[in-house]
C-alpha cells in the first residue's frame, strides 16, 4: 500500500510560478511512474505529465509543455511539479498518483492516488 499526499497548491496570478509535492509513504516509489493529472467541476480527469521509475523519462500533455516540469527524488519518496507562466486555464485540482506501468498518460492505470491539491490561477 502507498499513500500520497499533495500539497503546494494556492492562488497564484497569471503567469506566476507553483511547485507541486507528492509525498509518499508506505513503500518506496522506486518501482513506481508517477504522474499528474488534473480535474475541474464538469470535466474529466486530465493527464499532465507522468516521470518513470528511474527518471529518466517523461512526457507532457501538449497544453503545459515548456512551462511544466516533472522531477522525483526517490530517496526521499517524493515526485514534484514545477509549473511555470500559469494561465487561467490552468486552475484545476491537481493529483498525484502511482502506477507500476513504466510510463502511462491513463489514469486507469495508476494504482494509488492522492486526495488532491487546489490550484488557482487569477487573470
Amino acid at each position: 500500500q502507498v499513500q500520497l499526499v499533495e500539497s503546494g497548491g494556492g492562488l497564484v496570478e497569471a503567469g506566476g510560478s507553483l511547485r507541486l509535492s507528492c509525498a509518499a509513504s508506505g513503500q518506496t516509489i522506486s518501482n513506481y511512474g508517477m504522474g499528474w493529472f488534473r480535474q475541474t467541476p464538469g470535466k474529466e480527469r486530465e493527464f499532465v505529465a507522468v516521470i518513470s521509475w528511474s527518471g529518466r523519462t517523461t512526457y507532457y500533455e501538449d497544453s503545459v509543455k515548456g512551462r511544466f516540469s516533472i522531477s522525483r527524488d526517490n530517496a526521499k519518496n517524493t515526485a514534484y511539479l514545477q509549473m511555470n507562466s500559469l494561465k487561467p486555464e490552468d486552475t484545476a485540482v491537481y493529483y498525484c498518483a502511482a502506477s507500476t506501468y513504466y510510463s502511462s498518460s491513463d489514469y486507469r492505470k495508476y494504482h494509488y492516488w492522492g486526495q488532491g491539491t487546489q490550484v488557482t490561477v487569477s487573470s
